[in-house]
């Protein structure tokens, strides 16, 4: 069995983000960097099938050099092999672009499985598994928190709005892993040191023979700001028949919560 994890390279989220002058995009100068976080379940699960039933580990990248960095850390984690697809335009491309590169990758590893997070935090958008699984013409299990393999099928469970859902299909197929899927293990010293001796691809978007269309950009973004600063607090005093009252009116009318 093969399993192709999609991972990204991203801002840690424990940065004070900052806007860029342009006022298009967050400034990551001196901000660390860390594999996606709901990338991390998908490469625990990875590894899980891995452990249990036997598989190759491959995981798959777009981006900037620094990528490299992410696709090491998953290797250490138990990955087998990884595949970078080196563009610095990659790095803010949209959806559609980073999909078709994946896809394309994706169709030559020619894997059982492919799994990402359900999103990369920043953008949230979480539309590039269903670009590559349409592109791929593969079914797809979003939002994956318990996932069987067996006999070439698999059985996703989601927790969706009120309800549990069950997903059934056969393999290949694509799955987004969302938190409670699992607890992704930290790299070893053993994991971090065999990482030297495995393989690490290194792509060109020319070697990947897309089309000038797959590559252009379907939506631009305008103008990205931060969040409004929160308003201070009221502390209300008095008599409690006199303050309740008026805390109903203030979350009604202001708080907009009732």
């Amino acid at each position: 069995m093969k399993i192709a994890v999609c991972t990204k390279y991203v801002p840690d989220t424990a940065i004070k983000a900052k806007v860029t002058a342009d006022g298009r995009n967050i400034d990551v100068a001196d901000v660390s960097f860390v594999v996606n976080p709901y990338d991390e379940y998908a490469v625990e699960e990875a590894l899980q099938i891995k452990d249990k039933q036997g598989a190759e580990v491959i995981v798959i990248g777009a981006g900037s050099e620094k990528a490299t960095a992410g696709l090491r850390t998953c290797l250490a984690m138990g990955a087998d092999a990884a595949v970078l697809v080196k563009d610095d335009s990659l790095e803010n491309a949209s959806s559609f672009t980073v999909g078709s590169v994946l896809a394309r990758v994706c169709s030559e590893v020619k894997p059982d499985l492919i799994l990402f997070g359900k999103n990369a935090i920043g953008a949230d958008n979480g539309q590039v598994p269903a670009v590559v699984a349409e592109l791929l013409q593969l079914p797809q299990a979003s939002v994956v928190v318990k996932l069987e393999i067996h006999d070439n099928k698999f059985r996703a469970d989601r927790e969706i709005e009120v309800a549990h859902e069950i997903v059934e299909g056969s393999l290949p197929a694509v799955v987004t892993a969302q938190k409670g899927l699992n607890n992704p293990r930290y790299a070893s010293l053993k994991g971090i040191m065999a990482t030297k001796k495995k393989p690490l691809q290194v792509r060109t978007l020319d070697s990947l023979g897309l089309a000038p269309d797959d590559l252009q950009p379907r939506v631009a973004v305008q103008r990205v700001t931060l969040p409004p600063s929160r308003p201070p607090g009221k502390i209300l005093t008095g008599e409690v028949a006199e303050v309740v009252p008026v805390l109903v009116k203030l979350l009604r009318e202001e708080a907009k919560l009732i």
